[in-house]
């Protein structure tokens, strides 16, 4: 049976923003047009659609997942679960590498496990006549970052493989700026079983460890990739600037510094390889 928009966003049981975005995602009418024409009728197979994502959202599916995207720096970015979701937190990663004094243009940026491709898009769409990389170990999550690079019309090269060994077919590999969002919870922490996070990839969120490894990897092995005075930057958790800091500058990196997200929480942490 046939229901009207206003039926349909009552029996929804989900917040009305949410159950308003699941119900354009499947009849393409706009939030605005929802409100201007509630007695509007939808069609039975999409009324059934609507209550089918309703209920996965009630189970707790991401929201993003439902919809198949998620805005990241004004831009709407293709989602899967084969990526992490994108959050707000990791534009203060892309607004630093923007701002890196580089004298010599174009700069070269690296972003290492891109998954949706967020980092090195953005980076590409934001400096055009710049030479972006990026990698990722999982085919899947390549996939939709190079959907993302196409639609949006980013020029970025990716290549698949874990960490450094991604590169290996990459010649004479050398960058500027070389940005990263890897996996930094720790195996044990609960964080993991809530929430969004209990649909997101494993892999890319926690390293199986006490969170530091991949961190600590991509550290010790960067300046080997970094032009001289480049820069390595590194989201991370909440936690864990402290030991990024001293990670970054006990393998010689000088002006590490740690700066914090709009929740005054330690967020990425930086410096400069000479």
């Amino acid at each position: 049976m046939s229901s009207t928009i206003a039926e349909l966003l009552h029996v929804s049981q989900l917040p009305r923003l949410e159950a308003r975005l699941l119900l354009e995602q499947v009849t393409g009418y706009s939030r605005v047009q929802q409100t201007t024409y509630p007695e509007r009728v939808i069609p039975t197979p999409q009324a059934e659609s609507f209550l089918t994502l309703c209920q996965r959202r009630q189970q707790g599916e991401p929201i993003a997942y439902l919809l198949g995207w998620r805005e990241f720096y004004g831009r709407e970015f293709a989602v899967s679960p084969a990526t992490l979701i994108p959050r707000p937190e990791t534009e203060l990663l892309v607004e630093w590498a923007l701002t890196r004094p580089i004298a010599h243009r174009p700069i070269r940026y690296l972003d290492l496990g891109t998954g949706s491709g967020v980092i090195s898009v953005t980076l590409a769409l934001e400096q055009p006549a710049s030479h972006v990389t990026a990698t990722d170990v999982s085919a899947a999550a390549l996939a939709v970052a190079e959907e993302n690079a196409n639609r949006l019309g980013a020029q970025v090269t990716f290549y698949q493989g874990s960490w450094w060994q991604a590169l290996a077919a990459c010649p004479a590999p050398l960058w500027d700026v070389i940005v990263s969002n890897p996996p930094y919870i720790a195996a044990q922490d609960q964080h993991l079983q809530q929430g969004d996070l209990r649909f997101e990839p494993q892999q890319a969120l926690t390293d199986g460890q006490d969170g530091l490894s991949a961190l600590t990897t991509i550290i010790e092995t960067a300046p080997l990739y970094l032009v001289s005075g480049g820069w390595l930057g590194l989201e991370h958790g909440f936690d864990q600037g402290e030991a990024v800091r001293k990670a970054l500058q006990q393998r010689g990196f000088c002006e590490v510094e740690t700066e914090r997200d709009l929740a005054g929480v330690e967020r990425i942490t930086v410096g400069r390889y000479v």
